[in-house]
């Protein structure tokens, strides 16, 4: 997008160089990397930047709203309260696609949002990878707050450690070894040392949890949680000594409850230029707009874009038992800004933050990126594609 940096980049781009970037990641984390990684990195010109940050901003003034929390009661589904809820999400994942207006100015579009982690320690690792293979200008910054890798993960260390013992905090998971993002999980404990400990280890004695580690209990203190409970209701069968509905004496760096909080449940709530028209399928009362081609249906509790249906008709909707848990979002055209040897990529750019919680508001840490030539954003729709997949954003100073 920034057209000299592009420039420069791709008349310095070879396979080759390409190749010894993926073999470098796969050499520091053999059998960890699960996707694919884009061929380059997304670099934001200010004016976009500023965009990206104000549309931010604009959505972070909703959820710091007096009433958000009681008009998300309903967002967290019978069964599924964890108790000891924090006031705010840890967490907060903002999806913005890149548009172009009539002018030509580029702009965002929001997509999703999730008060949920996303990659924090492997986007780091690979925007100081990007470097070492390619030539980045340092005219650009991936992190924001901290001038260096050191200060970023410090301050990554200071929101999921929070000055406990790192061996008492974990990182919560069903079965991390087979996760498509447990390469994270191998640098968030190599840079921060907490461990990633799979739902089915953990030991409940009363109110108190532990794991077994060289043959002696450890106490958890603190809970990075990335695990969602869709994928539990993938093992039905599991027997385990604690249950995520447990009321246990932990902190949750990332409480359960704020997944479905902040997440498609929140957008009909958002009034922005940035945000698309988003209402509940049952605030529509049967009278659904004339133009339904402009518009895409999403389920409220799915995960990974599953259930979303691009082509919407009238009857697709009055067959809907439950609209009140569905939303309909007006479409969004993404505009192919990325130019590749053989044509133009589609971006999506994902802002991520932190929010403490003795703090006021969430503090935008770092972002990542996904590049797509298909109809969605996805592994699904890329197949056999190049420069296409998930990249680091270097943002212009």
């Amino acid at each position: 997008m920034h057209k000299e940096a592009r420039k420069e980049f791709n008349q310095s781009f070879t396979e080759e160089k390409y190749n010894a970037f993926v073999s470098n990641i796969a050499a520091d984390h053999p059998g960890q990397l699960d996707f694919r990684v884009a061929e380059t990195p997304v670099f934001v010109p200010v004016e976009l930047k500023k965009s990206l940050i104000e549309a931010c901003d604009g959505i972070i003034e909703t959820l710091l709203s007096p009433d958000f929390s009681l008009k998300t009661n309903r967002a967290v589904p019978a069964g599924h309260n964890v108790p000891n809820e924090n006031g705010h999400s840890s967490f907060l994942a903002i999806d913005f696609a890149i548009c172009k207006k009539e002018s030509g100015e580029l702009f965002p579009q929001l997509i999703e949002l999730q008060g949920f982690p996303s990659l924090y320690a492997y986007q780091a690792y690979l925007s100081e990878t990007f470097p070492k293979h390619f030539s980045i200008s340092d005219k650009f910054q991936y992190a924001f707050g901290a001038e260096s890798e050191e200060a970023y993960i410090q301050k990554l260390k200071d929101l999921i450690v929070a000055g406990e013992n790192p061996e008492e905090v974990i990182l919560l998971e069903i079965y991390p070894e087979k996760q498509k993002t447990r390469i994270d999980f191998a640098i968030t404990e190599e840079l921060i040392g907490v461990k990633a400990i799979c739902y089915t280890k953990l030991i409940r004695e009363g109110r108190k949890l532990f794991y077994e580690k060289e043959g002696r209990k450890v106490q958890v203190k603190r809970i990075y949680n990335r695990l969602i409970f869709d994928d539990l209701q993938n093992y039905p069968d599991l027997e385990t000594s604690y249950h995520f509905t447990d009321d246990v004496d932990v902190t949750w760096v990332g409480h359960p409850n704020w997944f479905f909080r902040i997440s498609k449940f929140a957008l009909p709530f958002l009034n922005s230029e940035f945000v698309p028209e988003t209402k509940f399928v049952s605030d529509y009362n049967g009278i659904f707009p004339s133009d339904l081609e402009n518009y895409v249906l999403k389920p409220l509790f799915s995960f990974a874009g599953s259930g979303v249906k691009i082509h919407v008709d009238n009857t697709m909707l009055e067959s809907i038992k439950d609209p009140e848990n569905y939303i309909l979002q007006r479409k969004v055209v993404y505009e192919p800004v990325i130019q590749a040897p053989d044509g133009l990529v589609k971006c999506e750019i994902r802002m991520m933050y932190g929010w403490p919680d003795h703090a006021e508001k969430p503090e935008l840490m770092i972002s990542l990126s996904r590049l797509s030539r298909g109809e969605m954003i996805g592994v699904d729709f890329n197949k056999n594609f190049t420069w296409v997949g998930g990249s680091a954003c270097y943002f212009e100073k």
